[in-house]
């Protein structure tokens, strides 16, 4: 989040940055080596997480881009500090690099702390066991799986090793549905990200996503 926030403060469109936030997460080495290593090319898991997460940031990104106000998508606070980036002082780039590091710093690590906070009192709260239940059918079984990603918000370099145990459980589109939505949307992601998009944003945003990463899941158990 704070690379997305200083490409948008470098010049760089709010759609353009939005993409790379959505598309950063899983199109990156450790995650692909990760997912790799806990899965191989089974059942077309690395693939079809390779491949959803560069068509949903992709859309997404162009989607957004036909917003006839793209800095209407930012916070006030957000945007006013864009706004104000082109008349700040000349720094040193020690000087400005100490003062985007306390300022982004500032702003996201309440973010990460509630929604950290968040995410671990409703995974205590819901049974695993119930959300195993539910992995045979091809519907539920992505439903379960974007609840739980959703939920336990885990790192994008660690979730595949973290849902393996379910791959026996669970059909492999669920499981790409939980590598594809979990790492964009979920409880920490969207408290940090609403330090920098309006909440219209993210309930829209979200549900993009979420439609995307269920027709990717549905498509992979009923082909695979």
């Amino acid at each position: 989040m704070p690379l997305a926030r200083g490409l948008v403060l470098k010049g760089f469109s709010v759609p353009e940055s939005m993409t790379f936030l959505l598309a950063a997460p899983i199109i990156n080495p450790i995650t692909i080596v990760t997912t790799h290593q806990a899965f191989g090319f089974d059942d077309g898991i690395l693939v079809g997480r390779i491949l959803g997460g560069l068509a949903i940031a992709n859309i997404v990104g162009w989607l957004f881009s036909l917003h006839p106000q793209p800095t209407s998508l930012l916070t006030d606070r957000f945007a006013a500090q864009c706004a104000a980036g082109s008349h700040e002082h000349r720094q040193s780039r020690s000087e400005k690099s100490l003062d985007i590091f306390m300022r982004e710093s500032s702003v996201l690590m309440p973010a990460v702390f509630i929604g950290s906070l968040i995410a671990g009192a409703i995974q205590v709260a819901v049974p695993r066991d119930v959300l195993v239940s539910l992995g045979s059918n091809p519907l539920w079984s992505i439903l379960a799986m974007m609840l739980l990603a959703f939920v336990i918000s885990v790192c994008s370099s660690v979730d595949a090793f973290f849902i393996l145990p379910f791959a026996s459980t669970f059909m492999p589109g669920s499981i790409v549905t939980f590598l594809v939505f979990g790492p964009i949307i979920d409880i920490k992601m969207l408290a940090i990200m609403r330090t920098t998009f309006t909440a219209k944003v993210l309930v829209q945003l979200s549900l993009v996503v979420a439609l995307m990463s269920a027709l990717i899941g549905l498509v992979i158990n009923y082909v695979a």
